[in-house]
């Protein structure tokens, strides 16, 4: 079983804007979300299938608990309240579909993966992708 846990620091990211831009946030907060989000932190704990994932920048601190095949409540990148099923895609790789509990908007889904020693996250929303890339610290 890959061992995702510890603390995380982005490398690189991509395409975060346009994420954000499908998901209908604002020219102004997008300027202040991509300039908060340039350097967050993830501290990840984890136990078999069980997981912690703290997400910190300077603007805000998310906190998610979830177990692989049990749906839980998180919020999309936009803040959406959203139900998410996350899976194993493969032996280092979470999928997690989010579907909103209200209202409408972009199909989106995570994974998460361990590829030697990089985190990679993606954030999809309809066909844009984000790509962002952590090292352990």
């Amino acid at each position: 079983m890959p061992n995702f846990a510890g603390t995380w620091k982005m490398k690189s990211s991509e395409n975060f804007d346009d994420l954000l831009k499908v998901l209908g946030v604002s020219a102004m907060l997008r300027k202040v979300a991509v300039t908060a989000a340039s350097k967050p932190l993830v501290e990840i704990r984890q136990d078999g299938d069980q997981f912690y994932i703290k997400t910190s920048t300077a603007v805000r601190t998310t906190e998610i608990n979830f177990k692989i095949g049990e749906e839980f409540e998180e919020e999309t990148v936009d803040g959406r309240k959203c139900k998410s099923v996350p899976s194993w895609e493969n032996e280092n790789k979470i999928y997690c579909k989010q579907t909103l509990v209200s209202g409408s908007g972009p199909k989106t889904h995570w994974t998460r993966e361990l590829v030697n020693d990089e985190l990679i996250l993606t954030l999809v929303a309809n066909d844009v992708v984000c790509t962002r890339i952590y090292v352990k610290e």
